[in-house]
């Protein structure tokens, strides 16, 4: 029951909910966003994955047919070469993994969540 009195406290009240309701929406909306983009990014990324691994199995036999034609290899020898290049090559790229990799996804993980409205 509204009196003269309680109208304004009321009112107050009220208006105090819908923005807090308008507050927890804005926060679900921007979760989603967040999260979305991120998957969609992830799913990219294993999709580019899957395709640099393939082409990469395929250059490998390839390698390992020419070594053993034109050096005159065993295909063991040639194998084993290319996975020594391939082992040289993992190596590096887990010794420089903080620079390539950590830093580059702390800022898209900011970005994504933090800013970057331009992209949406």
């Amino acid at each position: 029951m509204k009196t003269e009195f309680s109208a304004p406290a009321e009112d107050l009240a009220e208006k105090g909910k819908e923005y807090l309701d308008a507050r927890v929406d804005d926060v679900k909306l921007r979760l989603v966003k967040g999260l979305s983009i991120s998957l969609s990014k992830l799913l990219g990324l294993i999709l580019f994955l899957g395709v640099v691994s393939s082409f990469l199995l395929v250059l490998s036999f390839g390698i390992i047919l020419l070594l053993a034609e034109w050096c005159k290899f065993s295909y063991g020898v040639s194998a084993m070469i290319v996975a020594g290049v391939l082992l040289v090559g993992a190596a590096v790229v887990f010794l420089l993994r903080d620079k390539m990799f950590r830093s580059g996804f702390v800022r898209l993980f900011i970005k994504l969540f933090f800013g970057g409205d331009d992209d949406a």
